[in-house]
């Protein structure tokens, strides 16, 4: 396999069979040209932005403060000169170099990959002692912070936080990352990172739900799909002694009833195809502001291509796609071709057919993808 320069020249196999979900690694000087820094004013703009999430992260006088955005500009130019963090989500819809470093982890498979997240801080700046339950890569970008990492067990947090800090973190290994460094943390590894001078980390991380998540939102999907038939009927009911009582005839009625919802693992994968794409609440597509109409943008695409929105996500499943959270009608005969779309996020004009036309063209109304260029 090809050694991958994130991973400081590591192959993708060694990483997932040696460090994946299993132990951090250091990695120095995995990337040092990230293109222009998203630096502290790029991040209070974003900020500023209410269909963007943000939070403001303090600690002063002994105690953790939170605030979340959107953040009036004369709110942050109050906060003092250490001991703040702000934290800007999904940096990778809003600047297209930062989407392009999130889809160099093209390693890991798509439906895991989340979102780039970026902090700014300045000396003293920090979250606190705490962990994630999932996978997260953190590049340092300008500037020098110190990463103390553990794998302690004892996971009891300080009670009246806002914020969720280790109430007793205790330090196995030190790193001071300066820029280009990455470090990997797998799940439950206990990180506490602090400025030593004003830098950003930029946060990969990766989805990983919940099973009760996952329960919840399978419900919901089935309740639009699922068709059980019958009605409850009981005629031969008698007179009960206690009418206020629950009968066993009505719990087994109803029990054979609710036995006709079934699946298979081809509902699980459709569900997992609207799921996995389904954009977050805050996140609205722009359809072209110069409206191209179905001929016009035929044309244009058969000379530039098609590039995917900074928001949008195609996955797929065998022969079925599924782009934010919606079903896409293909031909099996471009199916390769909306797959290249969807693994390589944009599709040069050659490999556009006149079947795909129509479909392209509803994408590109409602801001899904744009003419290439």
């Amino acid at each position: 396999m090809k050694p991958i320069d994130l991973l400081g020249g590591m192959t993708a196999d060694t990483f997932l069979k040696e460090y994946w979900h299993k132990k951090p690694l250091l990695i120095r000087g995995a990337l040092k040209d990230v293109g222009e820094h998203v630096d502290y004013a790029w991040l209070a703009k974003l900020a500023a932005d209410e269909d963007v999430e943000s939070r403001l992260i303090e600690y002063k006088q002994g105690k953790w403060h939170l605030e979340r955005g959107p953040f009036r500009a004369g709110r942050l130019r109050r906060l003092p000169e250490t001991d703040w963090t702000i934290l800007v989500q999904n940096v990778n819809h809003h600047l297209p170099h930062i989407a392009d470093i999130l889809w160099r982890f093209d390693f890991m498979p798509y439906a895991r990959l989340d979102d780039l997240m970026i902090s700014y801080a300045p000396p003293g700046g920090t979250v606190g002692p705490h962990f994630d339950s999932y996978d997260v890569f953190l590049l340092q970008v300008g500037g020098h912070k110190r990463w103390q990492i553990s794998s302690q067990k004892d996971e009891a947090f300080i009670e009246d936080a806002p914020i969720k800090v280790l109430k007793d973190f205790q330090v196995e290994e030190e790193f001071v990352l300066e820029h280009g460094d990455m470090l990997y943390l797998p799940p439950k590894c206990a990180h506490y990172g602090v400025a030593l001078e004003p830098g950003m980390t930029y946060s990969i991380g990766f989805r990983a739900p919940s099973a009760q998540e996952l329960a919840t939102e399978f419900l919901v999907y089935l309740q639009d799909r699922v068709c059980v038939e019958g009605r409850y009927a009981d005629p031969d009911l008698k007179q009960q002694a206690e009418p206020a009582r629950i009968s066993d005839d009505m719990v087994e009625q109803v029990s054979a009833m609710l036995q006709q919802i079934r699946w298979d693992k081809s509902v699980v994968a459709d569900f997992l195809g609207h799921y996995l794409t389904e954009p977050k609440p805050h996140v609205f597509y722009e359809g072209p502001e110069a409206e191209l109409d179905e001929d016009e943008f035929a044309e244009a695409a058969r000379q530039s291509g098609i590039v995917l929105d900074l928001k949008s996500q195609i996955l797929y499943s065998n022969d079925m796609l599924y782009c934010n959270g919606q079903l896409l009608e293909s031909e099996p005969v471009d199916l390769a071709a909306w797959q290249a779309l969807a693994n390589g996020r944009q599709l040069p004009a050659d490999r556009l057919s006149d079947n795909m036309m129509p479909l392209l063209f509803e994408g590109y109304l409602a801001g899904w993808w744009h003419i290439a260029g």
